[in-house]
Order: structure tokens, then sequence, then C-alpha cells
């Protein structure tokens, strides 16, 4: 974890204090990235103690599409009680749906993206290749003017919908045409970040598979990255993340790239993490999936349906060793 550390001294040394939107102040550098070889062990900070189960349990919980503070609490993860139920500005928000709702964040956009076609009845190619994959007409309307189509005053319009299950579109290419480039999904949705109680900062996800040497590596962009407390959960989740679709593809874990655009501390976090850059890190431990998580190696069996049903205890760190715990508040 020495590259993390190294991070958090760059920040500290290069950075600039700014205004934030929590009304914590933060110290901020644009453009940080981290490279992880999970060959060589698994990124977990070990000059304090990480929140494995916890941040497993959000994970879990994205897998699952969750838009619920409930939901991630039924996986043992409390990070979005505050976001859910103390936001003020969430409170207020006319789309929130009631105690502990989330809106359409990070899992519902990964597993069930809303996506819409607006097509002309006479479009009759543009309907069927709609409709063969997978979309479903929702209602029909005037087109007045005739405009945005291209098409004739009063000619009537399609609105046909899907869910887009972005993650599994990934597996089932990596399993079929694992030399594409396109293999990438993302939860940046401009048309409901107003819906949602907290936009996407780790936004936007790309497997690359190395056919030849059976190797899966993930690079991962984060818009906005709080690095006292975040960059620890999400190094954790997304090295599971890649490691549990390496094993769900029959591939073995490698490389994760981390990138950041604002990479920041916050003011209230900073005793925190000048105890931990005072503390020498330990050898990185290994994570072991439980066995009864279908390894497509072993089995041969394709078994996507798993994004859904692993569970925090289907994880851990083997050889962890840490220092004592720290504690800082988390900027909401």
């Amino acid at each position: 974890m020495r590259q993390y550390l190294d991070t958090l001294r760059l920040v500290l040394e290069e950075g600039t204090w700014l205004e934030s939107r929590t009304g914590i102040r933060r110290i901020s550098f644009p453009g940080v990235s981290m490279r992880f070889d999970l060959a060589k062990g698994f990124p977990a900070v070990t000059t304090r103690k990480l929140a494995f189960q916890s941040a497993l349990g959000e994970l879990c919980a994205f897998l699952r599409g969750s838009t619920s503070a409930a939901q991630f609490r039924a996986l043992g993860s409390r990070v979005w009680d505050k976001n859910a139920n103390e936001n003020q500005a969430w409170l207020d928000n006319p789309y929130r749906g009631g105690e502990d709702e989330l809106g359409p964040i990070y899992g519902a956009q990964w597993r069930a993206w809303d996506a819409y076609k607006v097509l002309r009845a006479g479009d009759s190619a543009k309907v069927a290749d709609a409709v063969r994959r997978g979309y479903r007409s929702l209602a029909y309307f005037d087109n007045h003017e005739g405009v945005g189509l291209g098409g004739e005053p009063h000619e009537a319009v399609g609105v046909y919908h899907r869910k887009i299950d972005q993650l599994r579109e990934c597996l089932d290419t990596i399993m079929s045409n694992p030399d594409d480039r396109r293999i990438l999904f993302h939860a940046w949705n401009p048309a409901q970040l107003d819906e949602m109680a907290l936009p996407p900062c780790h936004l936007l996800y790309q497997f690359l598979p190395n056919s030849v040497r059976r190797e899966l590596s993930m690079s991962l962009y984060i818009r906005s990255n709080d690095l006292g407390l975040g960059a620890s959960w999400n190094l954790c989740e997304g090295a599971a993340l890649l490691s549990l679709v390496a094993r769900l593809t029959g591939y073995t874990p490698r490389w994760l790239v981390y990138f950041v655009g604002d990479a920041h501390i916050y003011e209230n976090q900073m005793e925190m993490v000048e105890a931990m850059l005072e503390r020498e890190p330990y050898p990185a431990p290994r994570l072991v999936i439980d066995d009864r998580v279908p390894d497509y190696r072993a089995t041969g069996l394709y078994a996507p349906e798993w994004l859904d049903r692993v569970k925090p205890s289907d994880f851990r760190l083997e050889g962890y060793r840490h220092h004592a715990p720290l504690t800082a508040a988390m900027a909401v």
C-alpha cells in the first residue's frame, strides 16, 4: 500500500485548500493514479484496520442493484445511512421516496440502466431491431410538429424501453469476445443524477482480458475521491469485484489500475491521515473467495447469476496484518 500512502503525501504537499459541498474544507490535487498487481496481494490498507466485511457488504448491495440504505444494512454495511436520512439536500429532493431511500444510485445503473428509444412508427427496420434487442413498447403519441425524428407532422411515434444489465453484459462479452476493448460499465446517467441521493464518484469500470495469459485486469475511474476514508474502500471493492468477475469467467485477476480526477483529503480527517503516514505498512494479504462460488476454471460452468448471490461472508482476507484502528468522520 505504499502507493496509497505516497498519494496521500502528494496531496498534502502539493494540494490546495478548497471549499466543499459538504461544508468541510478539503485539500485537493487534480489527477492521480495507482496500479496494483493482484498477483502480489490484495490492496487492503494496513496502516489502519480496514472494515473489510462492511466494504464487501456495500459491494454486494451494489451487485444486487440496491436503492435503499436498509438493503445495505441487511448486508452489514451502514455507510449509506447518513446520505439517505441526514443529507438535507436529499431530504428536500422531490424524488426521495421516504426513509432510507437513495434513488437509482450505483447498482441500479450497473444492473438495470433505463434505456429508451423514440422511433417513428413507419421505421419498421428500426422498430424490429429495437424489439430484437429487448426493447418493449411503452406508448405511442402524435408528433404534432414532425420535428426531432425527421418525420411528417402528426406521424405516430413510439416510445420503447428496456433495462440494461451492464455488468452482466461485461461478463458475457469476456466469455464470447475477450479481445473486445469495449467491455465496460458506468454509473453516470445524466438523466437521473437529480434523482440520486449522491451522484456516483466511482463511475467507470473497464475490464481488460488478456486472452493469451488468461489474466483479467480492470481500470477504474473515480471523478472525486475522499482519500482518507473512501479510497481504501474503493480499492477494496474494486479488487474484490475484479477477483469475482475473473473467477466467474475463468481468468486470473491481475492489474487494478486506479484513476482519480479530484483527489482530496477532508480537513476533519487530517489527524487520522497523519497517523497513518507515521506507521510502517505490512505486507499485502491475499483474497480468498469461498468454494461455494463457482470457479469457471475448475467447473467449466459459466454462472453469472452469482453476481446476485454472493454474500460478504464469501470473501475473506488471508494473512491480513494491520495497525490499530483509526477513525474519522465521513463528510456528507
